[in-house]
């Protein structure tokens, strides 16, 4: 079986990427929340490269986090800036761009403050704002992260995915200690700041207000059991960008993923799609 090549490193201004893909054409997809800003490795690296395997083909696929080192009260804007620089230094041309969850959020101020460098963007998973339990939740990691407290940082995290009732109820606890132990036996992040810095610029985004400022075609994507927004908040999102399209998975929880999804985004952002090489 041929064996896929995943490259890592830092781009302009010290953001880390994992790469792969062969394909004519660019798409950077803007990290989720992580619990240190570098590259992929491991488990995470596994998955999030699996989730966008589909692009190979067609696409150079980067996945890009926020530099190392934020500082205090840094904000989602400031990130989307980052983001913004490091493509124009590092490809020159408008690229298609996925925002998945967090990076969801910092990809809506990157539309709308750096329009000339998205060609079309994709919400994985994402919305204007997050609900206020995932707000609450994440505020919790940050206090564990603070004390360095990973184990119970990673806990709490998982912990926002447990169902209210019943027998999967039980099987998700079991999974958020198996994740907690984990987190416990992994190398332990070297300076929690990055990522309290991020969740404390998270829980102050809300975007509702600017989302007619996104000009690029736009794809909201994600399940309608995402236990970091809810279903009206996704609906609201693409009701809010001019001429969004909104597509929703019953039962699907967070970050989409799955045949159905691979196939609507990949229609989606190859849809009149130029080569950029």
């Amino acid at each position: 079986m041929h064996r896929r090549k995943i490259t890592n490193g830092h781009l302009h201004g010290g953001m880390p990427f994992n790469q792969f893909g062969t394909g004519s054409r660019m798409v950077v997809v803007f990290q989720g929340l992580l619990f240190e800003n570098k590259p992929l490795t491991g488990l995470p690296s596994f998955f999030m490269t699996r989730i966008y395997r589909f692009l190979d083909a067609e696409y150079k696929t980067y996945i890009v986090t926020r530099r190392p080192g934020l500082p205090n009260g840094y904000t989602l804007q400031n990130m989307a800036d980052d983001y913004a620089d490091m493509i124009r230094e590092e490809f020159g041309v408008p690229v298609d761009i996925i925002g998945v969850s967090t990076g969801g959020s910092i990809a809506q101020h990157f539309a709308a403050d750096h329009p000339d460098q998205v060609r079309r963007l994709v919400l994985h998973s994402s919305a204007y704002v997050l609900s206020d339990e995932a707000k609450i939740i994440q505020m919790r990691v940050a206090k564990f992260a603070r004390r360095r407290h990973w184990r119970a940082a990673y806990g709490a995290m998982m912990g926002i995915s447990n169902p209210k009732k019943g027998a999967k109820r039980y099987l998700a606890k079991s999974l958020t200690w198996l994740v907690s132990l984990l987190g416990g036996l992994m190398d332990a992040p070297k300076d929690p700041s990055d990522l309290v810095v991020t969740i404390e610029a998270e829980d102050k985004h809300d975007f509702r207000d600017r989302l007619s400022e996104i000009t690029a075609p736009t794809l909201v994507i994600a399940g309608d059991r995402d236990p970091f927004y809810t279903e009206a908040l996704f609906r609201e999102t693409a009701a809010g960008i001019p001429n969004a399209k909104l597509i929703l998975y019953k039962g699907m929880g967070h970050p989409a993923s799955g045949k159905r999804f691979e196939r609507d985004v990949l229609d989606f952002i190859t849809e009149d799609s130029p080569k950029n090489d």
